[in-house]
């Protein structure tokens, strides 16, 4: 297998509703990456490090949901943003014959993880998250309420979108600053810049982007029965989403194994790429998980 790169991966699907990018490589069991909602988020920019690894064992497919990368893009004034990423994944799944997959997502795409997991139980073999935020919410035992700080830059950056504010969202993803590339925030940069609508559409949709819209009382009792194999990770020093989410998450599904990386942020899948993908392809090898 050559080496996999963005060019050389990238596919398009039409679904019933939005046209997909997304990145395939590899044979074997099918490995569904989900990324998170920063401007400039994209599958690629996401799994750059993990799909070329992971591709040798398994498929492994990366989808950008609408209204972000090279996707369509997405009114929230026509559906919530939540229940569309659950809805995109079971679609590119059907569209993709594939009946059953593990499905990989960081912050929102954790969610959709979730969703699915929790209204799709029979199409999900392993449910991973990395920093996704908590159905139903986490118990506030450390955090105070309200918005984090990385929160309050991703906003700034989605209304400013300028390489500077890209710079302070990319370094507070991260613990260490030196993967705060100037290669990854160009490429960041690039990408929230590249289509504008993209960006207004996710502000207009910020007062409708919380769980609750979804039915977060019929997720959470769905997950508290679910049998599917979960590995919920997070970052210690997640400045973005804190870890007592994944603490609620691991404490509600019956079948999951919480793992928290030291000297962590947001990103478990770049920050500690080579451990990430050695325990993903662990748990998902593992016939007892």
């Amino acid at each position: 297998m050559g080496q996999i790169t963005e060019a050389s991966s990238e596919k398009f699907l039409q679904l019933p509703k939005w046209r997909i990018r997304y990145h395939e490589a590899g044979e074997g069991d099918p490995v569904i990456l989900l990324h998170g909602s920063g401007p400039g988020a994209s599958a690629w920019s996401n799994f750059s490090q993990n799909i070329e690894v992971l591709a040798r064992k398994y498929r492994v497919i990366a989808l950008d949901f609408p209204g972000w990368g090279r996707s369509d893009e997405f009114d929230p004034q026509t559906a919530h943003r939540f229940a569309v990423n659950a809805e995109v994944v079971v679609g590119l799944m059907n569209a993709l014959d594939i009946s059953r997959a593990a499905l990989v997502g960081n912050s929102m795409g954790g969610i959709a993880s979730q969703m699915v997991t929790a209204l799709h139980p029979g199409r999900v073999t392993h449910c991973v998250t990395m920093g996704a935020p908590a159905p139903g919410g986490p118990q506030p035992f450390y955090q105070p309420s309200g918005l984090t700080e990385g929160l309050r830059i991703l906003f700034e950056a989605y209304r400013t979108p300028s390489e500077e504010n890209v710079r302070r969202l990319v370094e507070i993803m991260v613990f260490d600053s030196a993967f705060a590339s100037d290669a990854l925030i160009r490429q960041r940069t690039e990408n929230a810049l590249a289509n504008p609508n993209h960006l207004s559409n996710f502000l207009k949709g910020l007062a409708t982007m919380h769980i609750d819209a979804v039915g977060q009382d019929e997720i959470v009792h769905a997950l508290e029965k679910s049998p599917v194999p979960a590995l919920i990770m997070h970052g210690r020093d997640d400045r973005v989403v804190p870890v007592e989410h994944s603490l609620r998450t691991a404490a509600l599904m019956p079948n999951a194994s919480l793992l928290v990386f030291n000297r962590c942020g947001h990103w478990a899948q770049l920050e500690h790429a080579g451990r990430f993908n050695a325990l993903l392809d662990g748990f998902l090898s593992d016939a007892s998980a």
